[in-house]
C-alpha cells in the first residue's frame, strides 16, 4: 500500500511543475510578441507613478503645515 505514495507524488510534482514551466515559456514567449502595448504600459506607469510622488508631496507639506498649526515642534 505503501509503495505507491512516492510513485503518485513523483508524477503529481513532475505535472504540476511541468505545466508552471510551460504556462510561464509561453507568458514569456507572448510578451516578447507585445512590442507596442510595451509603450502604453511604461507610459501609464509612468503616470502613475507622477501622480503617486504628486500625492505623496502634497500629503507632506499638509502634514507640516497641520503640525506647525497646532504648534507641534518639528526641529531636530
Amino acid at each position: 500500500m505503501m509503495d505507491w505514495i512516492p510513485i503518485a507524488l513523483v508524477t503529481f510534482k513532475v505535472l504540476v511543475l511541468g505545466t508552471g514551466m510551460f504556462f510561464a515559456i509561453k507568458w514569456h514567449y507572448d510578451q516578447g510578441k507585445k512590442d507596442k502595448e510595451k509603450r502604453a504600459v511604461r507610459r501609464a506607469v509612468g503616470k502613475v507613478t507622477a501622480v503617486f510622488v504628486l500625492s505623496l508631496l502634497g500629503l507632506v507639506l499638509v502634514t507640516f503645515a497641520l503640525a506647525r498649526m497646532l504648534g507641534l515642534d518639528l526641529t531636530y
